[in-house]
């Protein structure tokens, strides 16, 4: 079949465009503004993409339309697909449809006249062909979704499961933000956001889990929640797609994880699973020691020892991170030896307190972390790896939670590990105010950052920040470059001046 796809360079969008490239179908796809590393995994997968969205795009020939969460109405090529009546899915059912279940004709073939193509069914339509799901591990959660996903991906692999995974980051284990295998697992990222504008609940109920993990749950997404409530009514939701053969993995280290498992009391057919560092939790990580090398810890089940681990990861957040995923290993067979096997020679994601550089001693790094809570958590793991040294932060507010008012002064707290703070300007305004009434005030807090002592100043692009950096940086710096977009090449515009 030929699938086509709008807005192909999300990343969950790039990972399906490559999955189904894999299952052996064509695919093209379009989109504007386009940056690594989706770019440049579409670009070695020979995947053809369009750039910007024309209704003339809909003169490409395509059996599915797969039209990503970010396209709204008004966008010409969706449109024109509208018009046109022509069959489109989102990228949630398309995975569902294609991957998770597991037909027992290939993809495509149709049996009878009139029945629609295998794998393109709709929500409340059954795919032709007797239907057998894989065994599905969703990852949920506010916060570090990706780094779990991919930690669990990789859980899998060395546990001899050879997993199909789905991961909103590029695996540096695998190379890849995805993988289509023949065996009965599968390991997705599951996103509260909305699947597509013709279907507003989140990503991760289409994904049928058989294990479901919930690391966090926090307010986020201002754009389409109206408040913590509505967040805490998805994720219950979720928590009740689990059956009574599966598992649901809950970290009660956050408050609101143990409120929606509280308001859930008798209503759940599945066992349920807590972990964290506090006390209340079944599984417990205590002990926990960080080196220059990364973090040990030791692991309790309902307070008894039950095994010992190092993992070349910091933070306290990674901890639960690998806690989430031991559990997790332990339900579907994976023995401890395999387990410290996997934390040995996991080389986590991309974006993901990733070291692009190092040069003339200064050491800069890439984060994928916008919302507050994931930049305290990102700052605080530097400041334990790189205790002696200046840590910068630099923060570009991008994403359409992080230009709103909402979080402004959770932002104020969470560069407290930071000695050296810069926030850019708000990325697009004009597009931001679509999705609430007040802008972050960038400038307020700023002073806000100052007046606790700090050196904090803002700049308005990563031009002018690289040029305000190049004659102030030192043997010895690290800088921490937080935003969820591009961020006009600053990472190689830092390393490109210390070189020269």
């Amino acid at each position: 079949m030929h699938y086509h796809l709008i807005g192909i360079c999300g990343t969950a969008m790039a990972s399906l465009a490559g999955m189904l490239q894999a299952r052996g179908h064509k695919v093209t796809g379009s989109d504007r503004d386009v940056y690594p590393p989706m770019s440049t995994q579409l670009a070695q997968l020979g995947i053809e993409i369009v750039q910007g969205y024309q209704a003339e795009n809909c003169e490409i020939d395509r059996d599915v339309t797969v039209v990503g969460n970010t396209i709204m109405r008004g966008n010409p090529e969706l449109e024109e697909v509208l018009n046109r009546k022509m069959l489109y899915r989102s990228q949630a059912e398309t995975v569902r449809d294609v991957f998770i279940r597991a037909e027992t004709r290939p993809v495509g073939s149709v049996s009878r006249a009139g029945e629609k193509p295998l794998g393109v069914s709709s929500e409340n339509t059954l795919p032709t062909g007797r239907v057998s799901a894989k065994r599905s591990l969703v990852v949920a959660g506010t916060h570090g979704k990706t780094t779990t996903t991919s930690l669990a991906a990789w859980m899998c692999e060395v546990g001899g499961l050879d997993p199909t995974f789905l991961v909103g980051g590029v695996v540096q284990n695998f190379g890849q933000s995805f993988r289509v295998t023949d065996s009965d697992y599968f390991v997705i990222e599951g996103d509260e956001y909305d699947t597509a504008f013709f279907d507003k609940k989140p990503k991760f109920m289409s994904y049928l889990p058989e294990i479901a993990i919930v690391n966090n749950i926090e307010f986020d997404h201002a754009d389409i929640y109206k408040d913590l409530d509505a967040i805490k009514w998805q994720f219950s939701r979720l928590m009740n797609l689990v059956p009574g053969n599966g598992r649901l993995i809950c970290g009660i280290d956050s408050p609101v994880v143990g409120e929606v498992l509280s308001s859930m009391a008798g209503k759940l057919y599945t066992t349920v699973e807590t972990f964290g560092l506090s006390e209340g939790a079944k599984w417990q990580a205590r002990d926990i020691e960080f080196t220059s090398d990364g973090t040990r810890f030791k692991v309790f089940c309902e307070s008894e020892p039950w095994g010992e681990f190092t993992t070349n990861m910091f933070g306290e957040f990674n901890v639960r991170n690998c806690l989430a995923v031991i559990i997790a290993a332990d339900a579907w067979g994976i023995s401890r030896t395999k387990m410290q096997e996997c934390f040995d020679t996991f080389e986590s994601v991309k974006r993901r307190m990733e070291v692009r550089g190092v040069e003339r001693g200064v050491t800069v790094i890439d984060d994928f972390a916008h919302h507050p809570t994931a930049v305290d958590e990102t700052l605080k793991a530097l400041r334990q790896r790189y205790k002696n040294n200046r840590l910068i932060a630099v923060f570009e507010p991008r994403s359409r939670s992080s230009r709103l008012s909402v979080f402004e002064d959770q932002y104020r707290r969470a560069f407290a590990h930071a000695d050296y703070v810069i926030i850019t300007a708000v990325f697009n305004p004009e597009d931001a105010l679509r999705f609430g009434s007040t802008l972050l005030d960038v400038g307020k807090l700023i002073t806000d950052i100052a007046a606790t002592g700090k050196t904090a100043i803002t700049l308005p692009d990563a031009d002018a920040i690289v040029d305000h950096l190049a004659p102030q940086m030192q043997e010895g710096d690290v800088i921490a470059v937080m935003s969820n977009g591009g961020f006009g090449g600053i990472h190689e515009k830092i390393l490109n001046v210390l070189t020269h």
